[in-house]
């Protein structure tokens, strides 16, 4: 199998993935795997449905934005992909998803934050999930796909992307990452449990404080970085 083949394969089973989580609706959604050695990505083709897509339908696009493999047109969201490989993927950002899941999409079209309220979020993010600013309309008439990635990337200034691996863009909707397709379904998955639990949260407690600096702190460190300990020691991929 070719390199290309191997990405393809990768990206149509993420893509095929998300559709059994039960995150997207019709065609909305898609996902995308950065190989760092090729400078180029493969992503889901625009308005193809989930059920019809195979190895052979993910378009490869390069870093400048040109599709070099594939014979359909690639997501309408692509231009946005390529800006958080651009910006993310020497920190370890390898594949991005992005969805419409409804109750993350209601917190970004109410342009709130998602707080962090307890251990459930602390075990994915450490700290709030941000939400952009909303674009301009000279940024929505210009480039719009890829001044959303601008707003991302304008967001996470300071921030590490691994540290909190998912955003929402104002008015619009979610957007998760990983180190692994497989990682960043999950995470877009999580996304959507912690969007439905704060919401809830503040239905029943809008005064509700955030989860405490220590809890989160635990949480969030006994899964990730240096000092993790949940879960099975791994001796290979």
């Amino acid at each position: 199998m070719s390199r290309m083949s191997g990405l393809r394969e990768e990206c149509c089973e993420a893509n095929l993935l998300l559709h059994r989580s039960g995150l997207v609706d019709l065609t909305f959604g898609n996902v995308s795997i950065f190989d760092p050695g090729a400078q180029a990505f493969a992503i889901k083709p625009s308005g193809v449905e989930y059920g019809k897509l195979t190895p052979a339908d993910m378009v490869i696009v390069d870093l400048e934005g040109k599709v070099i493999e594939g014979s359909l047109r690639p997501s309408s969201d692509t231009p946005t992909h390529r800006r958080l490989f651009l910006e993310f993927g020497a920190a370890g950002v390898r594949s991005v998803v992005h969805t419409h899941s409804r109750t993350a999409v209601a917190f970004a079209q109410a342009g709130r934050e998602i707080p962090c309220l307890g251990t459930t979020h602390c075990d994915y993010f450490f700290g709030p999930v941000p939400v952009t600013r909303p674009l301009s309309p000279e940024e929505v008439s210009a480039a719009y796909e890829w001044e959303t990635g601008n707003v991302i990337v304008e967001c996470f200034a300071g921030m590490d992307p691994l540290e909190v691996p998912a955003v929402l863009v104002r008015n619009h909707g979610p957007f998760a990452w990983g180190g692994s397709a497989r990682k960043a379904v999950e995470t877009a998955m999580a996304l959507e449990v912690i969007a439905e639990m704060a919401w809830k949260t503040l239905s029943l407690a809008p005064a509700a404080g955030p989860a405490p600096a220590h809890l989160l702190d635990k949480h969030f460190k006994r899964k990730h970085g240096g000092t993790a300990y949940y879960g099975q020691l791994r001796t290979s991929e």
